[in-house]
């Protein structure tokens, strides 16, 4: 099934901030331009996979029927619903962050 892919305006600010962390903190054109399309990759994945992808292991997260895609080549994830044939991606994260206790 193709899925349509609708990030929030929550997880497009938190993706921004990553970027602008690289690039003017640490000063890498290439880091962010190299996450960026490890996003891109991922949103286009998700077309295709959302579906087969598991519930989240937490149990309130997997209450709130959240799914988490992994970025192919960064340690960054997307938690996101599936309502019909409508992805909605809510949040970005790097894994390191405590990513479980902001969601609620």
């Amino acid at each position: 099934m193709d899925y349509k892919i609708l990030v929030t305006k929550a997880a497009e600010e938190e993706f921004e901030r990553c970027i602008q962390y690289l690039l003017f903190e640490k000063k890498s054109i290439q880091a962010a331009k190299n996450v960026l399309d490890d996003y891109d990759a991922t949103i286009e994945s998700l077309k295709y996979v959302a579906g087969s992808l598991k519930l989240c292991d937490n149990p309130k997260l997997r209450e709130m029927e959240y799914h988490r895609i992994n970025f192919l080549n960064h340690r960054y994830f997307m938690l996101y619903r599936i309502v019909d044939d409508l992805v909605i991606v809510d949040m970005f994260f790097h894994e390191l962050q405590d990513y479980e206790n902001k969601m609620y």
